[in-house]
């Protein structure tokens, strides 16, 4: 059995690290589903069923081991509004109060089936599209996305949301135990990096507080963790195509969340281990797992960067490591809750307080007055809007949207030419840099058609065609050689253009200079060229 493992998941010292690594994660996950269940507005056991499901689930079938997924804030802060708006449905169809949690999970059924068709059209590729300024942000706005959610247990009620400021004693003994574990995370490498730090901090102050009696709020404060297996949902509400109407636009943004951010943290994780995972296989895994937890009675979920940079620190590398936090939370729900419930939730946030600390992207800090000003103001906007809103996709496409406004507005102005006569009288125009929807301005302005000889050359050797815009200013360029009865031809056409100009069809003809096989040219004045053949 333990051969048939190492042979699988590694030596013995990986396999060590993966298990005590996921025993970390699992501890870590539980109050984190927990809370997002609550902030959902579903019962902490959805939460936990969740986590536990697409944890083991895409340990399997992900693109990037060590990845951790669970029940995230990212998306429990869309399905919060959803399942109000269900309960109120349900009312008004007569089905009952509750039936909130069933839209939801339908909800998650369908996000999963779009997650898989992403797969299918392999749009996972696409990650590798998002700028370095765009990462920087989403890691920066995360970390304090994960400070903040740390804030309630420094009340007296975690999960109620007017719940009262620790004070006195109690803000002391929650603040020196937190400080205990964080010391004990940042140090206890320096000694030894056999036993994951963050596991030795959590079992040192745990062992604290039960040992001394210590009063301090442990897991158990927030809810009870016990349950049993979870089982196939039996749906009461009708699943008809006015449900499909209903659950569709909140299941492609819940999709469009989930695929955004595990994508991102495959990339970050990717940087963090300097090996490469498969967006594609991400899609699907995250995908399936979505579709089981939405039939089993989960919350659904998706990458967790904070549990993942946890395991990756611990030392936890494959799949292995995934598989054991899943397995562990299962095993604290159905039998250690009791156990479980007794952890002091000042070492959880500890451990968290470490994670936002090895989250953060210090050194985009230190960069921004030395980096284009577009790229240092993408940093700050995707920050601020996943701080402020909490939708990541929101965030990052934005970022993107921004970054390639600035890139298009800058490669615009890179647009210049230089010209010449040839001894036969042909005047010759060297375009430089592309051609696209941001430089046709520039390229129409360069041009003289009243004052040019009757043959002009536009050498397009050291630039290239981009998109509709560029084949448009190239036909009107002809059109107002043509209004004057001179000739214009584009030398030197790369395949793409090329390409291009072809599928123009009869906006544009391409020949072949038969004293010069070695480059194409475009012949825009067509009219002209058949009345020329007409003539011979």
């Amino acid at each position: 059995m333990f051969k048939l493992i190492y042979r699988k998941f590694g030596n013995r010292l990986q396999v060590k690290d993966d298990v005590l690594s996921g025993l970390t994660v699992a501890l870590a996950l539980v109050p984190e589903a927990v809370a997002f269940a609550i902030i959902a507005g579903v019962t902490p056991i959805i939460g936990l069923y969740a986590a536990f499901m697409v944890c083991l689930i895409t340990a399997f079938l992900g693109g990037r081991p060590g990845m951790i997924s669970g029940a995230t804030g990212a998306l429990a802060v869309i399905m919060v509004s959803f399942v109000i708006l269900g309960n109120e449905r349900g009312e008004a169809l007569g089905l009952g109060p509750d039936m909130g949690v069933q839209y939801l999970f339908a909800a998650i059924i369908l996000m999963g089936v779009i997650q898989i068709g992403c797969g299918c059209l392999k749009l996972g590729r696409f990650v590798r599209l998002i700028p370095q300024p765009v990462m920087f942000g989403f890691v920066n706005g995360l970390a304090i996305v994960i400070f903040e959610a740390q804030f309630p247990m420094f009340t007296e009620a975690p999960t109620e949301p007017d719940s009262s400021w620790l004070q006195g004693n109690d803000l002391y003994l929650m603040g020196g135990l937190i400080a205990l574990t964080m010391a004990i995370i940042f140090l206890l490498p320096k000694l030894t990096t056999q036993f994951p730090s963050s596991l030795a901090a959590i079992g040192t102050v745990s062992l604290i507080v039960i040992g001394l009696d210590l009063d301090t709020l442990v897991v158990g404060d927030m809810a009870s963790i016990g349950g049993e297996l979870p089982s196939l949902v039996t749906f009461s509400i009708p699943l008809d195509w006015e449900t499909l109407v209903f659950i569709t636009p909140v299941a492609f943004i819940l999709a469009a969340v989930g695929l955004i951010e595990s994508l991102m943290t495959l990339t970050l994780i990717d940087e963090l281990t300097e090996t490469r995972g498969n967006s594609t296989r991400e899609c699907f895994g995250q995908g399936i797992a979505n579709v089981v937890t939405g039939f089993f009675g989960g919350m659904g979920g998706c990458a967790m960067i904070g549990q993942s940079i946890i395991n990756i620190r611990s030392g936890g590398r494959g799949r292995l490591s995934g598989i054991a936090a899943g397995l562990f939370l299962l095993a604290f729900i159905l039998f250690a809750s009791s156990l479980i419930e007794r952890i002091p939730l000042a070492a959880l946030t500890g451990v968290m307080f470490m994670v936002v600390i090895g989250t953060f992207e210090w050194s985009s800090i230190r960069i921004l007055r030395k980096i284009p000003k577009t790229d240092a103001f993408v940093i700050i906007l995707v920050s601020a809007i996943t701080v402020i809103t909490h939708n990541l996709a929101l965030a990052v496409i934005s970022g993107v949207i921004v970054s390639a406004l600035g890139f298009a507005w800058e490669s615009a102005k890179q647009i210049h030419r230089d010209s010449g006569v040839r001894e036969d009288g042909t005047k010759v125009y060297f375009l430089h840099a592309p051609l696209f929807f941001g430089s046709v301005t520039d390229f129409n302005l360069g041009f003289t058609p009243a004052d040019d000889p009757d043959s002009v050359v536009v050498d397009m050797k050291e630039s290239r065609v981009w998109d509709h815009s560029g084949l448009e200013a190239i036909h009107k360029l002809g059109a107002r050689y043509h209004s004057v009865g001179k000739t214009v031809k584009l030398q030197h056409i790369s395949q793409n253009c090329k390409n291009l100009l072809a599928k123009a069809g009869s906006m544009v003809d391409v020949i072949v200079l038969p004293d010069d096989p070695s480059y194409q040219v475009a012949n825009l004045n067509k009219a002209e060229e058949d009345s020329e053949d007409s003539e011979k």
